[in-house]
């Protein structure tokens, strides 16, 4: 079988070889023709009688046959018998050659080492063996033909004893040379071979590559110590970790003790089940952000069935978290607002009864100073009673906004100027304002803004006890989002205090209802804006809002800032409730 058998199909290249090798053999038989022209000449001056007749006919016989050969490489596609037909009929032409100018004595006899030579470069190691076995078979009957004086020899018939001397050395000459080209065949071959099989390689690398890049979900293979050596394009973006910079370390150092769950994919209970187990993660980002993962590990199979390592597969988890905490949410603002109003009428009518009676006993005289006080700590909690009343009802029925376009930097400062006048700011209370220079416009309903920004401030107010910085800034986040940033220096909040941080009566830091918050987030969602919460016990508190703009006259100072997330000093629970805020109130 020939090795070197080539398909058109398979390989393109084919067809240019064949081209080459047939222009080339008319070209090495001009130049033998002109070089034995001039051979013969003795000089420049070339004449008709001096041209080698045989060369001269042998080379007309090329021309036809390139002419032949070129007509039928594109009539078939069956190259190898084209090649195995033209070595032969060239041995036919150089055997011709070599008897017409002198047999034994020929000075051509070389062509035979050069078409074996050839022949090992376009074919296969048997073939080159075999042209060699006919050159010498050929060789051989034309010296004992000649010698023999079967056919007619065309120079002096050498002795006997010399001719078999010429004959076993060009018979040698040419075995060598044919089982070299055999080996050479063999060699070129095998490095064509090497050749497909590293391009294969490489394509179905990249391939590979290209497929493992277009996964939307983070996926890393490791060796079975877990030293990462695959690292996707989806693992970068979920992870803010570059691949070139995780690749050779350990799996564990980038998302901790989940020792027990590779284990358990490598277990040979693993194999038995065709379903993954699912696990989940907090998983902390470079830039100190936290997300939820969710992460499944398999074990990586060698092509002889042993497991040489790891996969893990995984994806961004938190906003469908975020969004099965809103979906809770929402579920307990429609409970509370179902049995608001009903509720909220009957305490108030028993409560402005209450509230009359007691004003109707304190105008009578006769009463003792503790009396007197009992009744006004009455109307006082009566009081305060009817506010947390009114701001449940608007909470649970909030009024309609009235939008126009307003400058949001006026209700930021008429914030600021009632607030500097609140009994609640101490001495050791200091206000900053952060604002544009020009105005900052957007569609948004006055009155509610002003709501949020007192309610911001005054919690903030009272979180700083024993004094501090409240400070508000305003900017321009990307081209259509105000960014309105509400930081102090107080006592801060739990993770657990965060979570519910926007939840009717949650506990709150400052000892009121937390209904105040409430209504702040509802004001935020029915502006179609975020609101953002990062908080640390003893170090502060930072709330972000964005609201949507149309546009901005002038846009705030300083760099265009990304949406503001808990840092590593928050839990989970902060993280989940900032992402919850952020997509409840989005949609």
């Amino acid at each position: 079988m020939n090795t070197n058998r080539i398909d058109k199909q398979a390989d393109p290249r084919i067809t240019q070889k064949i081209q080459t090798l047939i222009i080339g053999r008319l070209l090495t038989i001009f130049l033998l023709l002109v070089s034995s022209w001039l051979w013969n000449s003795g000089h420049l001056n070339l004449s008709y009688e001096n041209i080698p007749q045989g060369l001269f006919l042998i080379f007309l016989i090329s021309v036809g046959l390139t002419i032949v050969y070129f007509f039928v490489l594109r009539l078939s596609s069956n190259y190898d018998w084209q090649l195995r037909i033209q070595f032969l009929l060239d041995i036919l032409l150089v055997t011709w050659l070599i008897w017409s100018s002198g047999d034994v004595t020929s000075p051509y006899i070389t062509l035979y080492i050069v078409l074996i030579s050839v022949a090992g470069i376009f074919l296969g190691s048997r073939a080159t063996l075999l042209m060699a076995a006919i050159c010498v078979s050929i060789f051989t009957l034309l010296a004992i033909l000649t010698t023999t004086n079967v056919i007619r020899s065309f120079s002096t018939a050498p002795e006997i004893s010399k001719v078999i001397q010429i004959v076993g050395f060009h018979v040698a000459a040419f075995l060598i040379v044919g089982l070299l080209s055999a080996r050479l065949a063999e060699r070129h071959a095998s490095s064509e071979k090497l050749e497909k099989t590293a391009k294969t390689l490489a394509d179905l690398r990249v391939l590979n590559e290209r497929i493992v890049e277009s996964i939307r979900s983070g996926l890393v293979t490791t060796d079975l110590d877990g030293k990462i050596y695959t690292f996707n394009k989806a693992a970068e973006e979920i992870t803010g970790y570059e691949g070139k910079n995780v690749r050779g370390t350990s799996v564990f150092e980038l998302f901790g003790d989940i020792k027990r769950e590779v284990l358990k994919s490598l277990s040979e209970d693993a194999n038995l089940t065709e379903y993954q187990p699912r696990y989940e993660i907090g998983f902390t980002t470079p830039d100190g952000f936290v997300v939820q993962l969710g992460y499944s590990v398999s074990p990586l199979f060698a092509e002889s069935g042993e497991k040489t390592g790891l996969i893990i597969t995984f994806q961004d988890l938190t906003e469908i978290r975020s969004m099965e905490e809103s979906v809770r949410r929402k579920d307990r603002l429609a409970a509370v607002g179902r049995v608001a109003a009903g509720l909220a009428h009957e305490i108030r009518n028993p409560l402005g009864a209450m509230r009359g009676s007691i004003q109707v006993l304190k105008s009578k005289s006769g009463q003792s100073p503790s009396q007197t006080n009992l009744m006004g700590i009455i109307l006082r909690e009566s009081d305060r009673l009817n506010e947390i009343i009114t701001n449940f009802l608007k909470y649970a029925r909030p009024q309609t906004s009235s939008f126009n376009d307003i400058d949001l930097r006026e209700p930021i400062r008429d914030t600021f100027t009632l607030l500097q006048h609140s009994p609640d700011v101490a001495d050791n209370h200091m206000l900053e304002m952060v604002l544009p220079d020009e105005p900052f416009l957007l569609s948004a309903d006055v009155s509610q803004l002003k709501q949020i920004f007192w309610n911001l401030s005054r919690n903030a107010i009272q979180a700083m006890d024993d004094g501090g910085t409240l400070n508000v800034e305003l900017s321009l986040a990307g081209k259509n989002r105000a960014k309105i940033v509400f930081s102090d220096t107080g006592c801060g909040m739990s993770p657990k205090q965060v979570e519910q941080l926007f939840e009717p009566f949650s506990k709150s830091t400052t000892g009121g209802t937390g209904l105040g918050l409430s209504i702040v987030y509802q004001i935020v969602r029915d502006h179609n804006g975020t609101i953002n919460v990062s908080s640390k016990e003893g170090k502060g508190t930072t709330i972000t809002m964005y609201l949507p703009i149309e546009g901005v006259k002038a846009s705030a100072e300083g760099p265009e800032q990304r949406l503001a997330k808990p840092t590593a000093d928050t839990n989970l629970g902060e993280y989940l409730n900032v992402k919850q805020d952020k997509h409840t109130i989005s949609s």
